[in-house]
């Protein structure tokens, strides 16, 4: 694998959670083309988006900054999942399932922040 993102199970886990967006997003309502449905696309993409362009800088804190954006990014995503779940566009169980690949990469997100927060410190040293 040439480029290093390509080896982070988040970015993996980010692709496959884009996947299964743009699943879903197919069942939405032609009136919420360019509004939700749209919303939800950007946000989940811009997720392994940032990731990838993160990876490829040339210090920690600019790929922290990076993680931080793809972080609000995913939040961003939970936050249409309840706008769809409210307006009945998906089930309960695409909420459910979603929501989980949202929490996990979260939790992702902020571990490899903490890592390289602790790379940066232990290199100062």
């Amino acid at each position: 694998m040439p480029f290093k993102f390509e080896r982070l199970l988040v970015w993996q886990k980010a692709i496959d959670l884009s996947l299964e967006i743009d699943r879903i997003s197919k069942k939405f309502p032609k009136e919420e083309l360019y509004i939700l449905n749209s919303q939800i696309k950007r946000a989940t993409d811009s997720i392994a988006l940032n990731i990838a362009e993160g990876s490829t800088s040339q210090s920690n804190p600019e790929f922290n900054r990076f993680l931080n954006y793809a972080l609000r990014s995913d939040i961003e995503v939970v936050s249409c999942l309840f706008l769809a779940q409210k307006r009945n566009i998906i089930s309960n169980e695409d909420f459910k399932q979603i929501y989980h690949k949202c929490e996990e990469i979260l939790i992702m997100i902020n571990a490899l922040k903490r890592t390289i927060t602790k790379n940066k410190l232990s290199n100062t040293r």
